[in-house]
């Protein structure tokens, strides 16, 4: 952990959970599985989606945070990584701050196209491999009319070595564009007090540099007592280029819990909730 990981309430931000995974994941490739089998695994592949699970908060410390990674399913053109952040407590105990899994697809970046996994390839994942029932993500809702804009401007330095915004990058963006969404919504209330529960990202298309911002649109499609579903996307006109559900929860800073916020706010999301 990194002092500059924490964000306003003390916590561990949730976008660094996600570069924290990246560093995990490229580690089991690279140093954990033989080196001649898995070097191409370790950075020739994109990902297609992120799940994360965030079940409690993450405070700074010295003492390191481990993460666990493994495979939980192998298919022809791509493999998904699971991983668990957590503590190890002196009574036995584990401490778990984020599950996760992670979808990928070996890529091809000459001819910016996917690939299938080689026998030698699907070999060495199998060393990994401790097989779960896969889940179908649910269907997303299609874009409303009426959505929060924010233009997205991909800064030089978001770009990997292939030249394609980097996946953790993603996540900041749509963190950025639920905060500007958030502070229209709520224009004129009190400040008040949010922590994300739960993130899925999508990838459809790389997004590249360019001069010209891209487009982010964000909308409410669940409100709930204590906690709000937010969707957007990163568009380039009419083309979406990713795409994310972000659970929010209502949070007593005092108390560390959840909390009902006062129904002024509630009624702000839902005019941004389709019919």
């Amino acid at each position: 952990m990194r002092w500059a990981d924490m964000d306003q309430l003390g916590h561990i931000n949730n976008v660094v959970y996600v570069d924290y995974l990246q560093e995990a994941r490229v580690d089991m490739l690279r140093t954990h599985g033989p080196a001649a089998r898995t070097g191409d695994l370790a950075e020739g592949v994109v990902v297609v989606r992120h799940e994360v699970t965030y079940v409690a908060p993450l405070h700074f410390g010295f003492r390191p945070v481990s993460i666990e990674s493994w495979v939980t399913e192998i298919r022809a053109a791509s493999f998904t990584i699971a991983y668990e952040i957590f503590h190890d407590l002196p009574d036995g105990e584990r401490r778990v701050y984020v599950r996760a899994k992670t979808v990928l697809t070996p890529y091809v970046f000459a001819t910016e196209r996917p690939r299938r996994l080689t026998s030698v390839e699907r070999e060495t994942l199998d060393t990994f491999l401790e097989p779960e029932q896969s889940q179908r993500p649910a269907p997303l809702a299609a874009q409303p009319e009426r959505a929060l804009h924010y233009p997205v401007q991909v800064r030089f330095s978001d770009v990997d070595v292939y030249g394609h915004v980097n996946n953790v990058k993603y996540f900041e963006y749509f963190q950025e564009a639920r905060i500007s969404g958030i502070s229209q919504m709520w224009e004129g209330l009190d400040h008040i007090t949010l922590v994300v529960a739960q993130t899925d990202v999508d990838y459809r298309v790389p997004i590249l540099f360019r001069a010209e911002p891209y487009d982010a649109w964000s909308w409410i499609t669940r409100i709930g007592q204590r906690s709000a579903t937010i969707e957007s996307v990163v568009a380039d006109g009419e083309v979406v280029l990713a795409r994310a559900t972000v659970t929010i929860v209502f949070f007593d800073q005092a108390t560390q819990r959840s909390t009902v916020p006062p129904e002024e706010y509630l009624d702000r999301l839902r005019e941004w909730q389709p019919a």
